[in-house]
């Protein structure tokens, strides 16, 4: 059945076609033959080129390679994208990371006044650090639900170029999300550690 044959790129539609004897159409000038094997491809290269001289000798055979080299070759240039894509996104997850920490963390340390109020007040410190990580992680997780919405919204840029593996791979957005997350966490969890183990006094004269 011509329309389960790719013939030209595996992410191309298959045009309409029909096989004909090659006899009655050879202005083609070569000729693909296609082997299946059962053991090693590499090891039948000298048995098809014994079978093509059997039939007629000055027949040149050339250009021998597996099915994995065909596909390989076919997605070369997809592969060479998507590695490109991986190194910037890869770039990106870190500065991103980077600066969620920095923007979390500096907005912490900058409550050690009122976390000194709190204590002074005589709430437990396992309750003020509880309520600074809840408040410093409700911006993360709105961020982290915008950045999933607009990573479903250009997954079709990317599902062009690839090849058996979905854009919109559930592992990829849930490991970028937790991570993303944990870093979030860190940068509320230190330093609002660190501002309730200050001395109330001292921390209410932190400006």
């Amino acid at each position: 059945i011509v329309g389960d044959v790719k013939s030209s790129r595996l992410d191309a539609e298959t045009n309409s076609q029909i096989y004909v004897p090659y006899a009655q159409d050879a202005a083609w000038g070569g000729l693909s033959l296609a082997v299946r094997t059962k053991g090693e491809p590499e090891m039948l290269a000298a048995g098809v080129r014994g079978a093509v001289r059997a039939i007629d000798k000055n027949l040149p055979v050339y250009d021998i390679k597996t099915m994995d080299d065909v596909l390989s070759a076919s997605v070369a240039n997809n592969r060479l994208v998507v590695l490109l894509f991986g190194v910037f996104a890869m770039f990106a997850l870190l500065l991103a990371s980077i600066g969620i920490y920095g923007v979390i963390a500096y907005s912490v340390a900058q409550r050690t006044h009122e976390i000194g109020i709190r204590i002074a007040l005589g709430a437990q410190r396992t309750d003020v650090l509880g309520l600074v990580v809840g408040q410093g992680m409700v911006p993360a997780v709105i961020g982290v639900i915008i950045g999933l919405i607009g990573a479903f919204a250009v997954t079709s840029i990317m599902q062009g170029l690839l090849y058996g593996v979905s854009a919109t791979d559930p592992a990829v957005f849930v490991g970028v999300s937790l991570l993303l997350m944990i870093v979030a966490l860190t940068a509320c969890y230190i330093p609002a550690r660190r501002a309730t183990k200050v001395d109330p006094i001292i921390a209410l004269r932190y400006e």
